[in-house]
């Protein structure tokens, strides 16, 4: 499985939500804290991120940045499942 990661900036995100409602994964929730603008931002609340960038792109204030393993990472840890005795891919 591709997993991936987001970075918001939390500083400009608004909380409008489009963000979580995009997110195929359901990975995205709203923080309980409050930043300096007076909005609830955005935060990671699952560790299942494929970055997919679905997020990004509906952002309308640019506040998040999707980040993807490489493949050869990903090629390493299949690897190493597969020689952990783990099921073949």
């Amino acid at each position: 499985m591709i997993r991936g990661t987001i970075v918001v900036a939390n500083e400009i995100c608004k909380g409008c939500e489009l963000c979580i409602t995009s997110c195929p994964q359901e990975s995205l929730g709203l923080s309980d804290r409050i930043n300096s603008i007076g909005y609830r931002y955005i935060v990671l609340v699952k560790d299942n991120c494929t970055g997919c960038v679905n997020c990004a792109l509906v952002c309308p204030e640019a506040a998040i940045t999707v980040y993807r393993e490489k493949k050869s990472a990903l090629k390493a840890r299949e690897s190493a499942f597969v020689a952990s005795g783990g099921l073949s891919v």
